[in-house]
């Protein structure tokens, strides 16, 4: 794992050294930032390791890139091993809208005149709840929880089940909102709805991985509805 062993602040949490070794601490700060929004998915196990028989012992490790199109801004991710835990297929599928559906979406929208709205979902995987029993041994990017067992309570990236976890979480909440999943397209959502003026027509939402596309007369009101208890990317 890429961790420099002098990154530690004095509260323990891998924060990074005053400079780089390019005189500046682009990285370091990646690592922490993803440190601290990634905690969310860890429960701390206090009790006796025997307690965790029924769950599978995996561990982690980070990836880094450089969004290029993002002011060459520095990216850590840190990734469950999932290779390590033996998940049933059944659990790992997802689905997707299909490039016909994208198409028929977009015109209907238009022939209607209806706003459409998108958004990116962000850290979308660790909103759902993990359907892997698994656990891990903190490493040194976890400061001073270092050490610690930990069990992985939301769907982390490298998971095999993290897609199907966060895609149903998503059918869940938008069936919670009257929406139906189209027969021709799992991935193609639509509630019926009423016009300023009286006129019935239907509202569409549509599901790609962790985009969310929506064609309403009221747009923004679906979009704020749907992102009750997420964040998206960018959002003020």
């Amino acid at each position: 794992m890429l961790i420099c062993p002098d990154w530690k602040n004095a509260s323990g949490f891998y924060s990074a050294p005053q400079t780089g070794w390019h005189g500046n601490r682009l990285w370091q700060d990646a690592i922490a930032l993803e440190m601290k929004e990634v905690r969310v998915a860890f429960l701390i196990h206090d009790g006796d390791i025997s307690d965790l028989a029924d769950y599978e012992h995996i561990s982690g490790h980070l990836v880094f890139d450089i969004k290029l199109g993002e002011n060459f801004r520095r990216k850590a991710r840190y990734v469950a091993d999932g290779y390590k835990a033996s998940t049933p297929s059944a659990a790992t599928y997802s689905s997707v809208a299909s490039r016909d559906s994208v198409r028929l979406f977009l015109l209907i929208a238009a022939l209607n005149e209806i706003d459409i709205m998108s958004a990116d979902v962000k850290n979308a995987f660790l909103t759902a709840p993990v359907k892997e029993k698994v656990w891990l041994t903190a490493g040194p990017e976890f400061g001073p929880d270092q050490g610690k067992n930990l069990i992985v309570v939301r769907a982390l990236y490298g998971l095999k089940s993290a897609s199907a976890s966060f895609r149903s979480f998503m059918a869940n909440k938008l069936d919670e909102l009257g929406f139906k999943s189209s027969k021709g397209d799992f991935d193609i959502w639509m509630r019926p709805a009423v016009k300023h003026d009286g006129e019935e027509y239907y509202e569409y939402v549509m599901l790609y991985v962790d985009d969310i596309m929506t064609a309403s007369h009221q747009a923004s009101e679906v979009m704020k509805d749907i992102g009750n208890g997420i964040k998206y990317k960018n959002d003020k």
